[in-house]
């Protein structure tokens, strides 16, 4: 069977990859006990009318995640689909507030996810970053707490992020945050014109000073946005198949992004919270490619645009590696 065409993934949250199965098992492990008789009910709990009904799910079914183990099973577990879908790269998102606010420690999980990132390549054939990310609807200081806290894993993690409830928590509430996470190095990414206005997008730029947009779907409202993140190459991380189950878009056909592309925006495609929206990331790029009549040359922008845009500047000859596997992949062979 061909390899799918290599990519890397950008916009990925660990917690959103919890399938129902391995939610069960990791419950029962745990002496957690969820309001679902079984994992069929579970997944029709699957329809979301927006971005607040999908996190009132994804934080419910954090509670069977208590143990390093938990944690590097939930990531190992990732790792092995994405890979199976040609992705040799991923930058993956994790929100240690999430799981501190219900009493499990932060080296816990970071410690999990890094067994499994450790592993990554030997087991999986995949590279990995890891970026912690703060919950914007949380207090400012509550990040700051938390960065604070991972002073001593920051060799395990490459940057900081922002997600969660996005309407009335602006980018500029976390500009002291952003600020000591640069001082530490660390890169910078933010949760961006998902729900919330392009001018979200500006202050994430302009404010938080980040590297990439994570969403900036709603950039098309504002055509002199539009023009300064083609002009300035700011990558957009977007995710069509969350869009979708949260509303954001009808349906798939209705997405800007083969238009994003023809306007010379730097789009990537990712899976955002895969379990949830009916698609990792490989199945992600199918559906766009149907649904939006995407081209050759279009799929491999895409794929080429996921390792620009990606943090392997310490690895040149990693990106370089994986930008020739893109140019040489033959979409004839699938």
């Amino acid at each position: 069977m061909p390899l799918p065409l290599p990519k890397a993934e950008l916009h990925l949250h660990i917690e959103g990859t919890l399938e129902p199965e391995l939610a069960f098992a990791l419950a029962a492990r745990n002496g957690v006990t969820l309001p679902y008789a079984d994992t069929e009910q579970l997944r029709e709990a699957y329809l979301f009318s927006d971005l607040q009904s999908f996190l009132d799910l994804y934080y419910e079914l954090m509670a069977v995640l208590h143990t390093v183990d938990d944690f590097t099973e939930l990531a190992d577990a990732y790792l092995a689909r994405a890979a199976a879908q040609g992705v040799r790269h991923a930058e993956i998102f994790f929100d240690p507030q999430a799981h501190t606010a219900r009493g499990i420690p932060i080296g816990t999980v970071i410690e999990g996810l890094a067994r499994a990132l450790d592993g990554a390549e030997e087991r999986h054939g995949v590279s990995t970053r890891l970026i912690m990310c703060f919950l914007r609807d949380e207090s400012a200081e509550s990040a700051m707490a938390t960065l604070e806290a991972a002073k001593p894993y920051l060799h395990r993690i490459t940057g900081v992020g922002l997600d969660s409830a996005e309407v009335g928590h602006p980018p500029s509430k976390f500009r002291e945050v952003y600020a000591a996470a640069e001082a530490l190095g660390l890169r910078k990414v933010a949760h961006a014109g998902e729900e919330g206005p392009p001018d979200y997008i500006r202050e994430a730029l302009d404010v938080l000073g980040v590297e990439r947009i994570d969403h900036g779907l709603r950039c098309v409202e504002d055509p002199e946005l539009v023009e300064r993140l083609v002009r300035e190459r700011v990558p957009l991380t977007l995710c069509p198949l969350s869009n979708v189950r949260l509303r954001a878009i009808d349906v798939l056909e209705d997405h800007p992004l083969a238009s994003m592309l023809e306007a010379g925006l730097m789009a990537t495609v990712n899976s955002d919270d895969p379990a949830y929206f009916g698609g990792y990331v490989g199945d992600t790029f199918d559906a766009v490619r149907g649904a939006l009549g995407l081209d050759r040359e279009q799929m491999r922008t895409l794929a080429r645009n996921s390792f620009e845009a990606s943090f392997l500047d310490d690895d040149e000859d990693r990106r370089a590696r994986y930008l020739a596997e893109v140019e040489a992949y033959d979409f004839d062979a699938e």
